[in-house]
């Protein structure tokens, strides 16, 4: 399927240099995270995923599940530790080099952060050209994108135009049609009854069974129950393995 095949796009050998080929995708290296009041959001952890994984973050709010994430995607550095996505210390990369990082993540927030202005399909396609496909590669990934996440028929849909549901599965398509090896996704069924919230998990899913690697933060223990994955809880900052 083209959604998950792999494409050239654009690199960068210092960036390359400094995401020498580790075996895991993701790997927290006694990882604390604390924030000027002196809160320890998360007090020294460690985590290993491999390539393929699938990993559900649970805990009550404020226990640190979206700290957790910023931590992969670089948006918070941590205190003490690395964290390493894909190869690379998160936490030494700057600029440029930290943005050809998150060209290999997908990321996937609670309220969507679609562009009310542009249709579903102008909201998918902003990601490629931001990232310097050409417009024959653009169109090749469009379609099977928007058909995988059920969507196809509302591409010319503004986003006011959408249910919850759609809105997610739109931001959904937007986070996977560069085929990123690793899906980060912020509580995506917060705001989403219990058929959409499915609906969406079961996307996550079919991706995984693509290859893709999924770390996915949710409050919706029956969710996870249901979906029969890794789970890890945070709890007074530390991570604990549920079976």
């Amino acid at each position: 399927m083209a959604v998950v095949s792999k494409a050239a796009a654009p690199k960068d050998d210092d960036t390359q240099k400094s995401c020498a080929g580790a075996t895991a995708i993701v790997e927290l290296r006694s990882v604390t995270k604390t924030y000027v009041q002196g809160l320890n959001v998360l007090w020294n952890v460690n985590l290993y995923l491999k390539k393929g994984d699938f990993l559900f973050v649970t805990g009550t709010s404020g226990c640190g599940k979206s700290t957790l994430l910023k931590l992969l995607y670089g948006q918070e550095l941590p205190t003490q530790g690395q964290v390493i996505v894909d190869g690379c210390d998160v936490g030494v990369l700057r600029g440029d080099r930290l943005s050809l990082l998150r060209r290999r993540m997908g990321i996937v927030f609670q309220d969507y952060k679609l562009i009310p202005q542009r249709t579903v399909a102008e909201n998918v396609i902003v990601v490629l050209q931001a990232q310097g496909y050409t417009r024959k590669e653009i169109q090749r990934r469009l379609e099977p994108t928007l058909k995988l996440v059920g969507l196809l028929n509302k591409a010319d849909c503004f986003p006011h135009q959408l249910s919850g549901g759609e809105q997610q599965r739109a931001s959904i398509a937007r986070a996977i049609v560069g085929t990123p090896p690793l899906l980060l996704a912020d509580e995506p069924t917060g705001n989403l009854d219990p058929d959409n919230s499915w609906q969406v998990m079961q996307i996550f899913q079919k991706l995984n069974s693509f290859g893709a690697t999924v770390i996915i933060t949710t409050h919706d223990e029956q969710l996870v129950r249901r979906c029969n994955h890794r789970v890890i809880q945070i709890r007074n900052g530390q991570l604990h393995h549920q079976l």
